[in-house]
Formats: C-alpha cells, structure tokens, sequence
C-alpha cells in the first residue's frame, strides 16, 4: 500500500521502518522538513516529504505527533489522499507533561475525537499506548500463543478494518475497541495504556477502564 506518516518520531520511526520492510511504500514527513530525514530514509528506503505531500495518493495516513501540534497541520493536508484513506491517529494527550490545557478534552471529549474535529475526517485510534520499542521487538506471525494485542478504535468500520488488517501484517493482533466515543478506555492513565498483553488480556484491560481522568492527566 501507499503509506503517509507524518511524525518521525520514536512511534513514526519504527512503524516507517517496519512498513517499508513489509513491502509498502511509505512517505514520511515531519515539521521540520525532508532533508531532516535523509538518515532515515537512507535506512529505509521510505521517501521523504513536506507534510504538505505526506498524504498525497495514500490509502493509509498516520498522524503521530503531540497533540499541541495537531491544529497547525497545514489546510488540506489530506486532499491527495486515496478517497477511502484510512487515518490512524496515535496520539495522546498530555496536559501536563506536554500539550497545555485543551478545555475541550477537560470536559470530557475524547483525544481521538478532538483530534478528529481539527484535521475534519474521522480517524483510528491505534498504538497511543505502544512502547515504541515493541513495533520492532514484539511482531509474532499470527496464530502465535501469547502474541501482543493493540486495542483499535474508530466509527468508520471499513478503516478500521484496514488498519485491523495492517497491524495484523505487522505481527499483532488487535482487539476492537468501538467507536471514537468509547476510545477514553484506551488512553493515558487506563489499564490498557502501556499494555504489552494478548487479545484475552487487553479486553480485560479495556472492560476495567473508568472514564474519570485521574489528577496525572489533567491539565
């Protein structure tokens, strides 16, 4: 598949390195431009872009970068993109650490869903709580006993379904997690974030999540 990742950080870096060794062709970008990820494209073989062009053609288009940055993707940022693009959305919100006060998120809205709101098209919640590490350390073929589960959430199901797909391709199996209104049992601070467990496991995880925002993660 034609692959955009815009964000070359840890998460972004590793999934450009695992998508490109699976075959895809993956485009990266990041906010300080191409030629700041000439080592990694030379590691990879993935081409890099302005973050205008990270999407343009693509059939899947991740966005992994803090929070805070999100509304300052450029306008239209996904008008290239393939008519059915599926958009991951790997982030997380910070307040504290990172990100700033966002009110909307304090009065209850999901961070995928805000995300949402600002880049204007629906989005898969996918690897917020993945060590970064482990997209190149914990790939099992499927069928494997144990294997790693990512819980994925999202309202459009044939997206969905693609990314379900793709990460299965990546060594993982998934568990779905609904839609972007029930996607606060996967972020910062519930039983899931960080949870490196199997299918059985991460449904337990999402199933013994409270949607109250412990003092950690709030701004």
């Amino acid at each position: 598949m034609k692959i955009g990742i815009i964000g070359a950080g840890n998460i972004g870096g590793n999934l450009t390195r695992r998508l490109t060794a699976l075959g895809h062709d993956v485009s990266v970008a990041n906010s300080r431009g191409p030629h700041t990820l000439t080592a990694l494209a030379e590691e990879t073989g993935a081409t890099p872009v302005p973050v205008e062009e990270a999407a343009r053609g693509a059939q899947v288009v991740v966005v992994t970068i803090p929070l805070k940055a999100v509304p300052g993707l450029p306008a239209g940022f996904l008008d290239g993109a393939a008519a059915d693009v599926a958009v991951i959305d790997t982030g997380n919100y910070y307040p504290q650490q990172r990100d700033g006060r966002i009110a909307e998120i304090e009065d209850g809205l999901t961070e995928s869903r805000w995300t949402e709101r600002q880049i204007g098209h629906p989005v898969i919640k996918a690897f917020n709580g993945t060590y970064a590490q482990d997209i190149l350390d914990k790939p099992q073929p499927k069928g494997t006993p144990g294997r790693v589960a990512v819980p994925v959430s999202g309202d459009d199901e044939a997206a969905k379904q693609v990314v379900r797909d793709l990460i299965d391709e990546l060594g993982f199996d998934t568990v779905d997690n609904g839609g972007q209104d029930d996607s606060w049992r996967q972020q910062p601070g519930t039983p899931v974030y960080g949870n490196a467990g199997d299918v059985d496991a991460i449904r337990a995880a999402l199933a013994a999540a409270s949607q109250e925002r412990t003092a950690d993660w709030r701004a």
